[in-house]
């Protein structure tokens, strides 16, 4: 499929609403993604006449819904390009995806002093779980800086790996700057297991998990255009045989008695309870969609973007981008002096345009460029460049009003 940004945005029916009177400009996909028609029809087409629960039973409709649940898993290994579909694991987002590894992997292993390795540029998600450790277990953290323009080198990053390193935990996409991470370059230059928190990268552009060469990487499918309370972790099977369950209950088994309890295979194994079956449903869905119109047409449409929204805010000599980093995302964070974030997001909201503005669970990273907040427009596949243009036209209103 060719891309066809008219189309594109054709498929989403939230796009077509105002908001205070105008149309919509979503610049809030960094946040949460908007879903195309297929997904929310995909959704009511499950719960209306295909739901039941998974695994457990021998009637119609639960062997259905176990059909439709189980396909998705081969869906995120062709849509990574993962080595293997077992490997994939499914979770309700990378928050739980990376507790997982924290808990299951990290917690049995690591001892007081070990280190693990994390970068300034991590979402809150992939910084909770590993002080847990520190907290708990005495794991010491070592933080690496980006370059002032929002760069992380992977040289920079190899060079904080010393003698007790155990995990490096690091973003393929900072959600804040765009920044671009070269993984691939990290994970060949050591041995020591590298997770990845691809939550961001997996919706901007392709993913070739086998050339990346990592041990974890996780999705979550709210940012890919799914629903929210699915995603998944690819795990390689080397690690996953080092891991112990981390939450026991139903179909993580495989036989339970008085004296004990044996589990089953991977991956089910990580697997407890019964799942967000429509939601993962919904999110094979959206990941088809995605690969029918192609995660280089897309990459290269939201590149477009990306140089047209720098060229207009870099002639806004009043305003501050925090991070330009060469290759990155089409993500802007920026602050205004004399202008809280919020103000700004607020301002824009009257004439219809979403804007995400705070911290962006990425506290140290604000601290890094010594703000406190900042109002940040996230890009998607179905923006355009009139979109860009509102964006800028909102901001000299903005720059108006506070003089």
């Amino acid at each position: 499929m060719s891309f066809d940004i008219d189309k594109v945005r054709a498929d989403f029916p939230i796009l077509s609403r105002q908001v205070n009177g105008r149309p919509l400009v979503y610049l809030d996909s960094g946040a949460s993604a908007q879903k195309p028609r297929q997904v929310i029809e995909a959704i009511t087409r499950a719960y209306e006449g295909e739901y039941a629960n998974v695994h457990r039973g021998l009637h119609y409709l639960s062997n259905l819904a176990t059909d439709n649940y189980e396909r998705v898993r081969a869906i995120i290994a062709r849509f990574l390009n993962a080595p293997s579909e077992e490997g994939v694991i499914f979770t309700s987002g990378s928050t739980e995806a990376i507790n997982l590894v924290s808990y299951a992997w990290a917690a049995p292993r690591l001892q007081a002093g070990d280190e693990i390795v994390l970068s300034v540029l991590e979402h809150h998600a992939n910084i909770v779980p590993w002080n847990f450790l520190r907290e708990r277990q005495g794991v010491v953290l070592k933080w690496v800086e980006p370059d002032a323009d929002g760069s992380l080198p992977a040289e920079k990053v190899l060079a904080a790996v010393g003698p007790k390193t155990r995990l490096i935990a690091v973003t393929h996409m900072s959600n804040v700057t765009g920044t671009v991470v070269d993984v691939a370059a990290i994970a060949r230059g050591t041995d020591v297991p590298v997770l990845v928190d691809g939550s961001q990268a997996a919706v901007h552009m392709p993913v070739d998990l086998a050339a990346l060469g990592v041990d974890f990487y996780c999705i979550t499918g709210h940012k890919l255009y799914g629903p929210s309370g699915s995603g998944a972790i690819w795990i390689d099977p080397q690690r996953q045989a080092e891991m112990r369950p981390f939450l026991g209950g139903g179909d993580m088994i495989r036989t339970v008695s008085r004296e004990g309890v044996t589990y089953a295979d991977p991956p089910l194994k990580f697997e407890a309870g019964t799942p967000g079956i429509v939601n993962q449903i919904g999110l094979g869905v959206a990941l088809e969609y995605l690969m029918d119109l192609g995660m280089a047409n897309i990459a290269a449409h939201e590149a477009g973007l990306r140089d047209y929204a720098q060229a207009r805010l870099r002639q806004l000599n009043w305003l501050q981008v925090q991070g330009d980093a060469p290759g990155k995302g089409a993500i802007f964070s920026m602050t205004m002096e004399g202008a809280h974030a919020h103000d700004i997001s607020t301002i824009l909201d009257k004439r219809g345009i979403a804007l995400r503005a705070g911290s962006h669970c990425a506290m140290p990273l604000m601290d890094f460029y010594g703000v406190t907040a900042t109002a940040r427009a996230s890009f998607a596949m179905y923006n355009t460049r009139a979109e860009v243009d509102a964006l800028i036209d909102g901001l000299q209103f903005c720059r108006e009003l506070f003089g």
